[in-house]
């Protein structure tokens, strides 16, 4: 581990009291002062458990022999219970990790815990992104770093060790409960692959990283492919087409995630391609899944989540705040001031500023030398999507439409050269 992480590093520890968990603070608290390291950790407390409070205490006692300081995060897994209580606790954890401010947080995945992975992975049909192994070290574009320094231990050198070493740990009832796939693959189907298979660890887990690999090579085709396909978090439907349809549906796949978007299923991915190239140019294509839709307009793919509902009075004042919420999109509107550019802020004070949204008959002029235009003619000049149209913010003085953001500013509002303005900009809330 020394060479992997620089001195004066700030580890956050992962610790749900396990053997796991414990042997890993155990190892890293040893080496610590070796390497000048800052050690921390997270109990992650679910309230699944009748025991929870029980395990966020032992965390807390370990810790605090350890002078190690603790932050015990509680979470409330109800909202996600539809994805599977593992899925949902998982999901919970990376959560948690991700908000925590620490240079690496350590994980103690070890070897049969990649081979369990694996398989669960395989049954449920993953492609060679599912199937790629946990790395040792992971996130090299984000902060913390996942680190997993016993990835290479078996779960019994890890028991081995805590009991040579006098070491102390909870037990998690819930991992003698084989109605779970992970428990079923482990107390039943590993066993007997132990048995013919002794080294299946080792293999599975190379096998593992052929599959990461391999989503590496996949990765490297598909910065290729989007090269020139996407530009403003869209994709050209042309490029799709043009591709065979392993090498497109990659190009989505990697599309998708590079918008934040979920991984659809197989089948539906298939569904998506097929709609965004082969249904007529005027089809108003959407395809809906997992909380977001995808959408085609203009030979462009775009996804987004669903937008759902919402008020079609909504009424925003606005008092020189630098930024609202515009439920109608989900999205932030921001104001930044400049000079000789954007909206006069003289000219705001003449009346009550607001926002709001369009109902119809809307028009405004431009430039100073064009003619009035209706808003629904300068939203299609624009290319704005259609299902944004009806969502959009409008700003207002008083009664005088004043500014779309992104598409114009009324003539009459804007400002002149060194002349003070507010410039508005809307970014989503899912980054």
């Amino acid at each position: 581990m020394a060479p992997i992480l620089p001195a004066h590093s700030s580890i956050l520890i992962g610790l749900s009291g396990g053997v796991d968990s414990v042997v890993l603070l155990h190892v890293l608290h040893k080496l610590a002062a070796r390497f000048s390291w800052q050690l921390s950790a997270l109990h992650v407390h679910h309230g699944i458990s009748p025991n929870a409070d029980a395990w966020a205490d032992f965390c807390a006692g370990l810790c605090a022999r350890h002078y190690i300081s603790l932050h015990v995060e509680r979470v409330d897994i109800a909202p996600l219970r539809a994805h599977g209580v593992e899925a949902a606790a998982r999901q919970l954890r990376h959560a948690a990790f991700a908000r925590q401010r620490c240079d690496f947080a350590a994980l103690a995945h070890h070897a049969d815990d990649q081979a369990e992975t694996l398989l669960l992975q395989l049954l449920r049909g993953a492609g060679v992104r599912g199937a790629g192994a946990m790395p040792l070290l992971a996130g090299e574009d984000c902060s913390p770093r996942l680190l997993r320094p016993l990835l290479h231990c078996s779960r019994q050198e890890i028991v081995d060790y805590a009991v040579a070493h006098g070491l102390r740990w909870v037990e998690d009832e819930s991992n003698a409960d084989d109605s779970y796939p992970r428990n079923f693959l482990r107390h039943r189907v590993l066993p007997l692959l132990d048995q013919k298979f002794p080294c299946y660890r080792a293999t599975l887990a190379r096998s593992a990283q052929h599959f990461a690999e391999a989503s590496g090579l996949l990765d490297e085709l598909a910065q290729r492919d989007a090269a020139q396909a996407i530009d403003g978090g869209t994709l050209a439907v042309a490029a799709l087409q043009a591709l065979s349809p392993p090498r497109a549906k990659n190009l989505l796949r990697y599309f998708l995630h590079h918008v934040g978007a979920p991984m659809p299923q197989a089948a539906q991915l298939d569904d998506m391609l097929h709609q965004l190239t082969c249904a007529r140019a005027d089809a108003a294509v959407c395809v809906a899944y997992g909380g977001w839709q995808v959408r085609r307009y203009a030979g462009r793919v775009y996804a987004l989540p669903a937008l759902g509902g919402f008020d079609r009075n909504l009424v925003l004042p606005w008092h020189g705040e630098t930024v609202l919420g515009w439920p109608a999109l989900h999205t932030h509107l921001y104001f930044s001031h400049t000079q000789g550019a954007g909206v006069s802020l003289a000219k705001l004070q003449h009346a009550p500023v607001t926002l709001r949204l369009r109902h119809g008959g809307e028009t405004l002029r431009p430039h100073p030398n064009a003619a009035t235009r209706t808003l629904k003619n300068l939203l299609q000049e624009h290319h704005v999507p259609p299902w944004r149209r009806d969502r959009l913010p409008l700003l207002y003085c008083g009664e005088e439409l004043v500014c779309v953001p992104g598409v114009a500013i009324a003539a009459e509002y804007q400002a002149a050269a060194a002349e003070a303005g507010v410039q508005l900009l809307e970014t989503s809330e899912v980054e």
